[in-house]
């Protein structure tokens, strides 16, 4: 099985207490069991979320069955991960080149050793 990795950034409300309530959110212990099977199957094998002030960058690698497209179609029709995605527009905010609805944005490469 060969996997790629894809990077996103996202943005949070600039709100100390937000930001550390968004954090919990994610904490192991926190996170919605529905959420993690549902990110595992569109396709993602592993995902991580490093934050720098209100700045959120996402890791993921994916196998071949992946797309965000996919994930959209499968997002949308799952109420579980609409409830949680609603949530965390509390403390989301899109990055300032979003389009209407968007929040995390892909990232592009510019080096690789």
């Amino acid at each position: 099985m060969t996997s790629k990795k894809l990077c996103y950034a996202c943005d949070l409300v600039n709100n100390p207490e937000l930001i550390e309530e968004y954090k919990n959110y994610h904490s192991k212990s926190s996170t919605w069991p529905e959420i993690t099977k549902s990110i595992r199957d569109s396709g993602i094998l592993d995902m991580e979320i490093y934050i720098l002030s209100n700045r959120l960058f996402m890791i993921m690698e994916v196998d071949e069955t992946f797309s965000p497209e996919r994930k959209q179609k499968m997002d949308n029709e799952n109420p579980k991960v609409q409830e949680w995605e609603n949530l965390m527009w509390k403390f989301q905010q899109a990055p300032p080149t979003a389009k209407e609805g968007e929040k995390w944005l892909p990232m592009e490469q510019i080096f690789k050793l």
